[in-house]
C-alpha cells in the first residue's frame, strides 16, 4: 500500500509559534535574535544588565553601545529584572558569554514556567567539565528542554534585517519523533520565521554545538596566518581540514558528520574564518603580526570566545583521543607559549595521511626537519 502524501499545509498548520519570547542577554547578539522574534511577530522582552542599554532600548529602539545608529524594530520591551523579563515567557533564549552559562542558568531557573523551551546562543564547552553548554543548562534547569540556536551570522548584520539563515536543534524525544511539526526544534524555527530570517530543524544537537565551538578556535588559526602574510591557499586549507576536525569530534561524541556540513558547521566557519569583523579572525591576525596579546585590540580588554573555547575544545579532544591538529597548535600558541611560526611549521610537516576517512594510510613527511625550517622561514 502506497502511504498517503503529506499534505504540506496541514503540517505547516499542527506547528504552534511561541507567542511571548524572552532574551537574556542585551549584547549585540542578543539585541539581534530580539529584534527577529520581533519581526517575526512575537512579543518580546529582552533583559541586560546595563541601565543605559536598556533605557535606549526602550526609549528609542535602539542599542546604543552595543549596535549603535540600527533602528530596531517597536515593541520590544527590556528591563534590569530577571524575573520580570521572564513573566509569562513561553520560550527563552539564552544570549550570554558561553562561560557564563551556568551561572545565568541557575538564576533563571528560579523564575521559569513549566516546560519552557530554552534555546542557547552561546557557543563553547565548559572549561573543566568538557559539557557542551546545551548539558551544563539542562543541568541548571532540569524539566525543560534546552537546544541551540546557530549559525553563520553577524549581529549587526541580522539586526539590519539582511537575509540570514541558521539552525535550531533540540534533541527529540519519543514524542518528538511521533510529532516532529510539535517538537521544541520546529516552533523556535516558526516562532523565529521571516522574510528575511529563515531557520532550519535540527535533531542533532551535539554536531550542531560542536561545529559552533570548534569553529571559532579554527578562525583563529585563519586569522594567525592571515596576519603572518599568508593568503587563500592557507586558508582555505585551514577551513576545510578545520571542518574534518569537527566532525571527528562530533563523531566522537555521539553526533553525525553531516551536521558539520550544514549552516552551524560548515556556514558558520565560512563566515568567521571570512571576516575580520569576526572578534576570533581579528585575534589570529593580530597575533599573526607579531602583536603581543595584552596590545590586541588597542589594548582593550575583549572577551574572545575561540581562545577561552580553545582550551576547552583541546581539552576534551584530548579526553576523547581524538586528533584536532589545527586546534592543537592554537592552544599551544595561545596558552602553551609555543612559536607561532614554528608552530604552523610543524603542523604543516606533519605525515601525509589519506583525507577520505576510510583510506587508512600515514607516510612520513618527506623533508623532515628542513621542510620545518623552511617553511618557518617564510615568516621572517
Amino acid at each position: 500500500m502506497t502511504a498517503p502524501l503529506v499534505d504540506r499545509q496541514s503540517v505547516i498548520a499542527k506547528t504552534r509559534p511561541y507567542s511571548r519570547i524572552a532574551v537574556i542577554g542585551a549584547g549585540a547578539w542578543g539585541t539581534a535574535l530580539a529584534a527577529v522574534a520581533r519581526r517575526a511577530g512575537r512579543e518580546v522582552t529582552i533583559w541586560g544588565r546595563d541601565p543605559e542599554v536598556v533605557r535606549s532600548l526602550n526609549e528609542e529602539n535602539r542599542n546604543n553601545r552595543y549596535l549603535p545608529d540600527i533602528d530596531l524594530p517597536a515593541g520590544m520591551k527590556a528591563t534590569t529584572d530577571l524575573g520580570e523579563a521572564l513573566v509569562g515567557a513561553e520560550a527563552v533564549m539564552l544570549v550570554t558569554p558561553s562561560h557564563t552559562v551556568r551561572d545565568i542558568s541557575r538564576a533563571v531557573a528560579e523564575h521559569l514556567e513549566e516546560k519552557t523551551a530554552i534555546a542557547l546562543c552561546a557557543k563553547g564547552i565548559e572549561a573543566g567539565t568538557g559539557r557542551l553548554l546545551a548539558n551544563v543548562a539542562g543541568a541548571e534547569m532540569p524539566g525543560h528542554p534546552v537546544g541551540a540556536i546557530s549559525g553563520p551570522t553577524f549581529a549587526h548584520e541580522t539586526a539590519k534585517a539582511y537575509p540570514t539563515a541558521v539552525t535550531v536543534a533540540f534533541d527529540f524525544s519519543h514524542e518528538d519523533r511521533l510529532s516532529p511539526s510539535e517538537s521544541a526544534a520546529a516552533r523556535f524555527a516558526l516562532s523565529l520565521s521571516s522574510e528575511t530570517f529563515r531557520p532550519y530543524i535540527s535533531d542533532d544537537l551535539t554536531g550542531v554545538e560542536i561545529g559552533g565551538a570548534v569553529k571559532n578556535v579554527i578562525a583563529i588559526a585563519c586569522g594567525m596566518m592571515t596576519g603572518a602574510g599568508f593568503a587563500e591557499n592557507t586558508r582555505a586549507a585551514l577551513i576545510a581540514r578545520g571542518m574534518d576536525e569537527m566532525k571527528a569530534l562530533a563523531e566522537a561524541l555521539g553526533g553525525r558528520r553531516e551536521t558539520i556540513t550544514g549552516l552551524s558547521g560548515a556556514g558558520d566557519l565560512t563566515l568567521t574564518c571570512s571576516s575580520r569583523t569576526s572578534r576570533n579572525m581579528s585575534l589570529g591576525i593580530q597575533l599573526g603580526q607579531g602583536m603581543a596579546r595584552e596590545n590586541c585590540f588597542e589594548g582593550r580588554p575583549v572577551v574572545v570566545e575561540g581562545e577561552v573555547n580553545s582550551v576547552s575544545v583541546t581539552d576534551l579532544a584530548r579526553r576523547m583521543d581524538v586528533a584536532m591538529p589545527i586546534c592543537e597548535a592554537v592552544w599551544q600558541i595561545l596558552h602553551g607559549g609555543a612559536d607561532l611560526r614554528a608552530t604552523f611549521a610543524h603542523l604543516w610537516s606533519q605525515p601525509i595521511m589519506g583525507e577520505p576517512k576510510a583510506l587508512d594510510i600515514v607516510i612520513d613527511h618527506p623533508s623532515g626537519r628542513t621542510a620545518i625550517e623552511d617553511f618557518a622561514g617564510v615568516f621572517a
